[in-house]
């Protein structure tokens, strides 16, 4: 898997006319100004004397005293406003690294100065190399297409600041995890059908430390992923298009002091089932899969850090809601692996579904492993896109809350460029799932789509804790079990665009940042 491999740039002079390491100078800051290197000063003031958007604009500007004769200045912009935060070098750095591609470098080097003393920018260095790692990114179909390396040129990408500090391994851990995810959440819906994103998931971890399994006989599924199960009738028909619930499993060195459990949702393809998308809204839904992409990214940054002390377990439940003559409909009822019994609302909230089963495994679990934390990871509600825009949304149960889980992946997220927002469960969202007859304990959506429902991200949550069956480990019960569940329908792609917007990743680098480094 070939990716920028971060290194550190160890004496800022490599960077003069002549370096055997580098090709490039990508200077990320504020004002058009370098004191630390009086050749880059000079380079800027020449060229500010015959181009006005210098210190206001990304510009290329050729000089032979540096590094390749070339000198990108990427412009953060104002960083002194209410809203500014470390994504202006992040943004910066991913302008001028397309700068740099184009004008044919394939080692930059990226320093950053000006940086706040805020604590709000104290990864701007690392957030540089992620933006600029974002946006050097291409989709796996276009790699496989390529005989050779011109669509991702750029070998290894150099980092340098006098205020900054950043961790290579830790960088190149993180940022494996993230090609990962981009990979599986990008691709289109044949080459990561179920079965394929199995098998990439196999290969991706094959003679690492996370030890992969997968489920795809149709009679396990049946017996211990029902609803799950349900989801992917009308897929069995198709060999390719069958699911495949797919378990990671991570066991660092050392006494275990926090376990994680991931349940990811890996929609392959969301036709809406009989529900069917109309107008239009079908396009973009092979990115449906972008939370089980996100766990396996996560899983990856575990398998190449190793941390020690934590165990990190997940499942990602790998389907494609099919529409045919077997497809589940609306008024089933149908009796997931915790045995709540399951009324479908509408087919196209299949995503909830898909991942039940799992996190009732996990509920399960859970008492039985040291202070287990719970998530689900989806690109789950319209709703979620329309409330939040392009951040992370992170619905907390009582016992999260009070252990203030949610509150500490928003504040890493923040710190690291990978924005959250945190929503709270209000008992409102349990009104909208309680059943309404005596033949079914909780109803599994509105009839309508989640952005004409209020509450619309928040509700879920609701639906997944009572039908897994961890409503009965609340904060006030015997054996309190914290979840979180993590709503990526708005972050998981650029631009809101799910049909051809770049796979974020998110939220792997909140999880990383604040569980790995």
């Amino acid at each position: 898997m070939a990716y920028p491999i971060p290194k550190t740039v160890k004496n800022i002079n490599d960077l003069l006319a002549g370096s055997n390491d580098y090709d490039a100078v990508i200077l990320i800051s504020p004002t058009a100004a370098f004191e630390g290197l009086s050749e880059i000063q000079d380079a800027l003031n020449k060229a500010s004397k015959v181009d006005q958007r210098i210190g206001k604009q990304t510009v290329l500007i050729h000089d032979q005293s540096v590094a390749g004769g070339r000198l990108i200045h990427g412009f953060t912009g104002s960083l002194d406003r209410d809203y500014d935060d470390v994504r202006n070098y992040a943004d910066a750095a991913k302008a001028a690294m397309q700068i740099a591609k184009d004008a044919g470098s394939v080692n930059p080097a990226i320093i950053v100065d000006g940086v706040p003393s805020r604590a709000a920018y104290q990864n701007a260095l690392s957030a540089a190399y992620l933006g600029a790692s974002q946006g050097l990114w291409q989709p796996l179909e276009a790699r496989q297409e390529s005989a050779d390396n011109s669509l991702e040129p750029v070998q290894t990408i150099g980092l340098y600041s006098s205020a900054n500090s950043a961790s290579t391994k830790y960088l190149d851990g993180a940022e494996q995890g993230r090609r990962l995810a981009r990979d599986l959440c990008g691709t289109e819906p044949e080459r990561m059908a179920p079965k394929g994103f199995a098998e990439y998931c196999e290969n991706a971890f094959q003679g690492s430390s996370v030890e992969v399994s997968v489920i795809t006989k149709r009679e396990a599924l049946e017996k211990d992923y029902p609803l799950f199960d349900a989801v992917a009738r009308a897929s069995y028909s198709i060999e390719r298009h069958q699911p495949a619930m797919i378990d990671l499993s991570y066991q660092g060195k050392g006494p275990i002091k926090k376990t994680l459990m991931l349940v990811g949702k890996a929609v392959t393809y969301d036709t809406g089932g009989a529900d069917i998308k109309t107008g239009g809204h079908m396009a973009g839904m092979s990115r449906d899969k972008g939370g089980g992409a996100a766990v396996a990214g996560f899983m990856k940054a575990v398998a190449e850090l190793n941390p020690e002390g934590i165990k990190v377990i997940a499942k990602i439940a790998a389907v494609r809601n099919s529409v045919g003559a077997d497809a589940y409909v609306a008024d089933e009822i149908i009796k997931g692996h915790s045995s709540k019994r399951v009324r479908i609302g509408n087919t196209d909230a299949e995503g909830r579904l898909a991942m039940v089963d799992a996190l009732s495994h996990f509920r399960a679990q859970a008492k039985d492993e040291i202070n287990p934390q719970l998530f689900t990871v989806a690109t789950l509600t319209g709703h979620a896109l329309l409330a939040a825009g392009p951040y992370t949304l992170l619905v907390a149960n009582g016992e999260a809350r009070n252990q203030e889980i949610a509150e500490k992946i928003a504040e890493n997220g923040e710190a690291w460029g990978d924005c959250c927002q945190i929503s709270l469960s209000r008992r409102e969202d349990w009104d909208i799932i309680k059943p309404r007859t005596a033949a079914d304990d909780v109803l599994s959506s509105n009839n309508g789509p989640s952005v004409s429902v209020p509450r619309g991200h928040q509700f879920p949550m609701a639906f997944l804790s009572v039908a897994s069956g961890l409503e009965a480990h609340s904060m006030h019960s015997e054996q309190p079990i914290p979840y979180v569940h993590i709503d990526i329908a708005g972050s998981g792609v650029e631009g809101l665009d799910w049909q051809h917007g770049k796979p974020t990743a998110s939220p792997v680098c909140a999880l990383a940042a604040t569980y790995l480094s």
